[in-house]
């Protein structure tokens, strides 16, 4: 069982900035695919960002491309979404999501991901 807790969230003004942070339990961290989703209210939750276990590759949504930055530090089972220049489009409820057992699925669907934080809210004030 692998828990995910998110924290970071809030209220913030149109151009600003957020750091979102995800916390994992398990000593397999370092092994695991993370990915960052995002759910607007009467919308379906939408792929953000991925990174691999080794930070080499990492994958992003058209529409945060060029202001989301994920990274992650092992050492702290830790994965982290910075977001910068921040609109209005982009208030939802922020996922953090584990890919514990490998499957052949793409980082981009929610169905690859096994394990599910509770989400936090951001909101982009105009």
């Amino acid at each position: 069982q692998v828990q995910l807790v998110e924290s970071g969230g809030g209220l913030v003004q149109a151009g600003g900035s957020l750091r979102l942070s995800c916390a994992a339990s398990g000593r397999a961290f370092s092994s695991y695919v993370m990915g960052w989703f995002r759910q607007a209210p009467g919308k379906e939750r939408d792929f953000v960002a991925a990174i691999t276990w080794n930070s080499f590759n990492t994958y992003y949504s058209d529409s945060v491309k060029g202001r989301f930055t994920i990274s992650r530090d092992n050492t702290k089972n830790t994965v982290y979404l910075q977001m910068n220049s921040l609109k209005p489009e982009d208030t939802a409820v922020y996922y953090c999501a584990a890919e514990v057992k490998y499957s052949s699925g793409s980082y981009y669907e929610k169905a690859t991901y096994d394990y599910w934080g509770q989400g936090t809210q951001v909101t982009v004030s105009s």
